[in-house]
């Protein structure tokens, strides 16, 4: 379960915001502006709401109220960006293993390997990200986010700087993840047909209020 309810003054944007759900996956949707980027920016403890509160699970991780503020290397979240974010200097394994270092996790091999055949990225291991494409760098990114094992993962527009076919690789790689590892997701998007094929709640956001919220049907066509 995540349960939402903020409120922070973004420049003119006053953000305002409240929903709960136990889907699977979360589908904020909305122009640009709206207020999505900082919706999540606030779960992931990269920022604080002026006023609210912020659940995840059983775990209270923001309440203003008693100045409550976990912050974000104690949340157990993943993050993927739009741009993947790899290290250059580093190859496709070693990137994906960073996560599980910086959480200070124990080495699971049987781990590693289910999110490379779960990512078809296994015999990418050895190159660097400069010899993948931008749907392989997403992958890797998603792989890296997975190994961390986070209790919640959130993504920011992962397909944005996508082009329609390298999408449509993509994303059936984020429908096995949402069937498959039963891994919480927040996904940040403008595109109704992204959204409508993975998430099972919709929250529509309109400068910086919600205008609907429910299950996919809400969205336009």
């Amino acid at each position: 379960m995540l349960d939402v309810d903020v409120t922070k003054q973004l420049g003119q944007l006053k953000l305002e915001v409240a929903f709960q759900s136990d889907s699977p996956v979360i589908g904020l949707f909305g122009p640009s502006g709206a207020g999505k980027s900082s919706i999540i920016n606030m779960i992931a403890g990269l920022s604080k709401p002026d006023r609210g509160t912020i659940k995840i699970g059983s775990e209270t991780v923001d309440d203003t109220a008693i100045g409550l503020h976990v912050p974000p290397h104690r949340r157990r979240i993943g993050y993927v960006f739009q741009d993947a974010r790899l290290f250059p200097h580093r190859n496709v394994s070693q990137n994906l293993d960073y996560g599980r270092r910086m959480n200070k996790l124990a080495p699971d091999p049987a781990h590693f390997e289910r999110i490379l055949n779960l990512l078809d990225i296994g015999h990418l291991k050895n190159r660097r990200p400069g010899q993948l494409s931008g749907g392989e760098r997403q992958r890797v990114a998603l792989g890296r986010a997975l190994l961390a094992k986070p209790r919640l993962l959130l993504m920011d527009e992962p397909l944005g700087a996508l082009d329609q076919e390298r999408k449509a690789e993509i994303l059936p790689y984020f429908e096995r993840l949402r069937d498959e590892e039963h891994v919480p997701m927040v996904y940040v998007s403008h595109d109704p047909d992204e959204t409508r094929r993975l998430a099972g709640h919709v929250v529509m956001l309109k400068h910086g209020r919600i205008a609907a919220q429910g299950g996919p049907e809400i969205l336009p066509p």
